[in-house]
């Protein structure tokens, strides 16, 4: 009877290994496998089209042409990703600082949130685009019009991410860390920063991306170097295939940082996070 348990305990075990291998390998196949068969399905469709439809290179050039000009360019697309690159960490940076400590003040002080967040809400309002010149009227040709502009295109999602974050924090938790004494400083240490970490990096994720946008629309207006500018200037010669290849560079780049903030996201909140000492 007992070597019959054994047995059964043994097939359960065996049973849920399975089941857990299946699962990992659904999660697998449509987490990864889903997204990339339908990326080279819509590349091979692009390809097949391009040729059937016989649509001029000038027009739409196919895959395989934007890679060969991605091959036999890619020094100088590579040269050209460097400052778009750190142009986009650094605005994103100065982004997410401004916008964690604007979200700050407007969660510590109700005069402050009635003062600032209806006039932060209007200027996001305000077509980014528009205001472009003005930077570079106010900050010149060089990099640091491109950089503010980069903050000002991308710290909104973070104040509000981040504010939203401060302000959804268990009221017990507060409510016990008032019953032993806690200071206002304390408690936003130890509960409402832990707590607003996932959402704080919620905007981060959407701030990468538009801080590279807003470096490619500085770049588009005044630049000498940077994908933006080599995509306007590929424009200028109706070279198609290297204006793709640098928009498949710019997602690349993209794709990059906007991972590194995940990444970010997991070590951060593993050590740091409402959950992270248990």
């Amino acid at each position: 009877m007992s070597a019959t348990a054994e047995e059964l305990r043994e097939a359960a075990r065996a049973a849920g290994a399975l089941r857990a291998r299946r699962a990992r390998r659904a999660a697998f196949a449509k987490t990864v496998l889903l997204p990339i068969a339908t990326a080279l399905s819509v590349i091979g469709f692009w390809e097949w089209a391009v040729a059937a439809w016989r649509v001029p290179a000038v027009i739409l050039p196919p895959p395989s042409e934007v890679a060969g000009v991605l091959v036999r360019a890619w020094p100088l697309l590579s040269q050209h990703a460097v400052p778009t690159t750190l142009e986009a960490v650094g605005g994103f940076t100065l982004a997410t600082l401004c916008g964690v400590l604007l979200a700050t003040l407007l969660v510590a002080s109700s005069w402050i949130r009635a003062a600032l967040y209806p006039n932060v809400v209007f200027f996001q309002l305000i077509p980014k685009i528009a205001l472009a010149p003005l930077f570079i009227v106010w900050l010149g040709i060089g990099s640091e019009s491109r950089l503010a502009f980069s903050l000002f295109v991308s710290f909104f999602p973070v104040v509000i991410a981040t504010a939203t974050g401060l302000a959804n924090v268990p009221a017990d938790m507060v409510r016990l860390c008032r019953s032993l004494a806690a200071s206002d400083w304390q408690i936003f240490l130890s509960v409402r920063f832990p707590y607003a970490l996932p959402y704080i990096f919620s905007g981060m994720k959407i701030a990468i991306t538009f801080s590279i946008i807003g470096v490619v629309v500085g770049e588009f207006i005044t630049a000498q170097a940077g994908l933006g500018y080599l995509i306007l200037f590929a424009s200028s010669k109706a070279e198609t295939g290297l204006i793709l290849a640098a928009i498949a560079v710019l997602c690349a780049v993209g794709l990059a940082l906007f991972g590194l903030v995940g990444l970010a996201e997991r070590l951060v909140l593993r050590r740091f996070g409402p959950d992270g000492g248990r």
